[in-house]
């Protein structure tokens, strides 16, 4: 019998637990965690739920509690025989940015937008909503500007949605995807086939690969990039300036994700550095999505 660990906190609280999760190499993979709203008239009101296929050990029930800075009480409740991954999909309701619709497979397709479909069991539930949505309404705001973008790069891809749709607004670009996580080559691989994104190296086609920032020859033998996305952790970004700055071409468009806004002075600040100025900023709850523009040499 499968069981859950339910955890109630504040919405801040919440995000912060997963996003150290996240930052986390040893997690066990097993372990699904989700985070959401516990009703739409209380926004800061969340649950975290951490799902076992088994009844939760002491050491396990320690491994989430830990993740928060101040352990709310945990609960855990056996499930009932039934696929609670597809029940947990089921709940997750699409993501609307711009003239983006971002949905399960679960929800219809809105055939107005620019309709991109993820597994929420791939994709949601990592507490990276507003960091997500965000990023969606700037790369929008990177194309009303007039940028042009033959050659881009995510960085940090996960499931490759911020590359699909980059190629969706860029649809004659080369396109290469990469992350740390070697499970993230298959998962962008079946999120492409759902998305008819055609896989390659051609102008339209996008490649994937495994790798820790930029530390690849594929990666460093396509800049320099017209567009960089890194939706990760400050922490990472900031010791990836310099080597963001050699990728980015002249007058190139870098767009950073996955800070919180207390951490974004600390950010800029690095990229200052690094020959980057403010392009635009956009504040999506507790999280700050940055559009940098590398200044000409």
């Amino acid at each position: 019998m499968s069981w859950k660990l339910v955890a109630l906190a504040s919405k801040g609280a919440v995000q912060s637990a997963l996003a150290a999760h996240e930052a986390l190499d040893d997690w066990d993979p097993a372990i699904v965690l989700t985070g959401s709203e516990i009703a739409e008239d209380r926004p800061d009101d969340w649950v975290l739920e951490a799902y076992f296929a088994g009844r939760p050990t002491a050491a396990e029930r320690k491994a989430v509690a830990a993740l928060f800075a101040d352990p709310p009480p945990l609960t855990a409740e056996p499930l009932p025989d039934t696929d609670w991954v597809a029940e947990t999909q089921k709940r997750v309701a699409p993501i609307r940015a711009g003239r983006f619709h971002i949905h399960t497979p679960e929800y219809p397709a809105d055939p107005a937008a620019i309709d991109l479909v993820i597994p929420a069991a791939q994709a949601f539930g990592t507490g990276q909503h507003a960091t997500t949505a965000g990023c969606l309404a700037v790369l929008e705001a990177i194309r009303r500007s007039g940028a042009v973008v033959r050659n881009l790069a995510d960085v940090g891809t996960g499931t490759g949605l911020l590359a699909f749709a980059a190629l969706r607004l860029w649809p004659h670009a080369r396109a290469v995807a990469s992350d740390i996580d070697a499970v993230c080559e298959r998962v962008v691989a079946e999120n492409a086939l759902l998305n008819r994104v055609p896989l390659g190296t051609g102008a339209g086609e996008l490649a994937m690969i495994v790798a820790e920032g930029l530390d690849d020859a594929v990666l460093a033998g396509r800049a320099p990039y017209d567009l960089l996305i890194a939706n990760i952790l400050a922490g990472p970004l900031i010791e990836l300036a310099g080597e963001f700055a050699e990728a980015v071409a002249p007058r190139g468009h870098l767009l950073l994700a996955g800070l919180l806004t207390t951490q974004e002075p600390w950010v800029r600040a690095a990229y200052r550095t690094a020959g980057f100025r403010l392009a635009g900023r956009l504040v999506n709850g507790d999280w700050s999505i940055l559009w940098l523009r590398r200044r000409p040499l």
